[in-house]
């Protein structure tokens, strides 16, 4: 069955197409009786105005666009989340898509949730170079979440990750560890603090570094493990809960048992870490504080509330579970 058209609503309401227009805007320039008639007829045709078209019409937009980084990810879901919360309560919709990592697919992403002509973009850990998402700016309100930028016309919400990734040394230290490898996130959006955060608490400790490049990825975190087995330290700092997981998960199938011969430290604090047969140790970060932050930075833009840019820096803290304990000295 074809979809029903502003046409169809008109003559079963037996009005203009022009005044159906006026009735899906909310103008207050029609009388209590037609709209009454229009929205009746609407309801039972089963039609609801498309957003787009809508936006173009009316030449506003109450459509926010979000770029996901990764799909399979818990963390963004959560972001997500506090986005939608935040945005469904100011009368906006979200329309979401991904890019998978790749800065080509990021770019055609972008370009999609352009064409909605969207209020504004949250653009979540975005490995799209800065000139792109300079010239989405240019166009609508953009924040990044998990990801810096020095534009002006862009704002952020990013979590510590320099304190981040001490605090996981901190705790390995305290519990007698002194040979710790962190498995970074390579190019990844936040790896490079979270390295830095890293080789200055390894120094600060008096201990040799030892930084394995990987990814966010269960699979990258399974192979950086794989290229420890020659020399396995007493623990290991992932870049992240997923890459963690295939950490463990190495260990496991080379006979190696978590947390007696190798201790393990997420980064995000996602559901997933806190599943009862994961209980992994990792740094929190608050995902939904994070999504509610984006969006009313998006809609202080878009109502044009302010024009300099805010940096909102969160605080990470350390969640102990079973994955970490104190290192076995062994004869």
């Amino acid at each position: 069955m074809a979809r029903p058209t502003m046409e169809d609503v008109a003559a079963r309401a037996g009005v203009s197409r022009a005044l159906v227009s006026l009735v899906m805007r909310g103008s207050p320039k029609v009388s209590d009786q037609r709209r009454a008639a229009v929205l009746k007829a609407a309801e039972e045709l089963g039609y609801s105005p498309h957003a787009m078209a809508r936006s173009l019409a009316s030449r506003t937009s109450h459509v926010l666009g979000v770029m996901v980084s990764d799909l399979h990810n818990a963390f963004f879901a959560e972001v997500v989340d506090g986005l939608d919360a935040v945005a469904n309560a100011e009368g906006f919709d979200l329309i979401i898509n991904t890019g998978g990592r790749s800065p080509a697919r990021e770019r055609r992403a972008l370009r999609s949730l352009l064409s909605f002509r969207p209020a504004g973009l949250a653009l979540l850990s975005p490995v799209v170079p800065a000139a792109d998402i300079g010239q989405a700016a240019d166009q609508t309100a953009v924040v990044l979440v998990a990801r810096s930028s020095r534009l002006a016309t862009v704002d952020t919400v990013n979590d510590d990750g320099e304190r981040g990734i001490a605090l996981a040394v901190d705790h390995l230290v305290s519990l007698g560890h002194r040979r710790i490898a962190h498995l970074d996130g390579g190019e990844g959006t936040q790896a490079a603090p979270r390295r830095r955060g890293y080789l200055t608490a390894m120094a600060s400790h008096g201990l040799v570094p030892r930084v394995v490049g990987s990814e966010y990825t269960d699979a990258a975190g399974a192979r950086a493990v794989r290229s420890l087995l020659g020399d396995m330290p007493t623990a290991i700092i992932s870049c992240n809960d997923f890459n963690a997981v295939g950490a463990i998960s190495a260990l496991e199938e080379a006979g190696f048992r978590v947390p007696r011969d190798v201790s393990v430290v997420g980064y995000d604090n996602t559901s997933l870490a806190a599943l009862r047969h994961v209980s992994l140790t990792t740094i929190d970060q608050p995902r939904n504080e994070f999504g509610r932050l984006a969006a009313e930075a998006l809609l202080q833009r878009v109502r044009g509330e302010r024009e300099e840019p805010v940096r909102h820096l969160l605080h990470p803290s350390l969640v102990v579970r079973s994955t970490t304990a104190p290192v076995v000295t062994r004869a």
